[in-house]
């Protein structure tokens, strides 16, 4: 099964017509859907190929995990810049972003 999203509609749908949640180090983007479909959105900001690929790899990391617990929407995260990304940081902030905005089936997070 295949959650990533890819196609270049489904991702400016998702930039045009969805709701924004922010934290410290990441924004959210959703927007209701019937299946689930994850994205991750590193602009060139960030620095060259290798250090947007690690925040990629970072960003996969905190989600994976809970791919089975969340509802069905779109969803495009996006890293901030100037700043120093970490594993801890990411993860604390995506799990509040979720839950504050119900994106969590009931089973919830750990």
């Amino acid at each position: 099964m295949d959650n990533r999203l890819k196609r270049k509609c489904d991702i400016n749908e998702v930039f045009l017509k969805g709701k924004r949640v922010y934290s410290k180090s990441v924004t959210l983007i959703y927007l209701e859907k019937n299946e689930l479909k994850v994205g991750i959105s590193v602009s060139k900001k960030h620095g060259n190929a290798v250090e947007r690929n690690h925040v990629k790899r970072l960003l996969r990391a905190v989600y994976f995990p809970i791919l089975k617990q969340l509802k069905n929407y779109y969803i495009v995260f996006l890293p901030k810049t100037g700043q120093i990304h970490s594993f801890e940081q990411f993860f604390k902030d995506v799990n509040y972003l979720l839950k504050k905005e119900k994106l969590i089936n009931e089973k919830g997070i750990n």
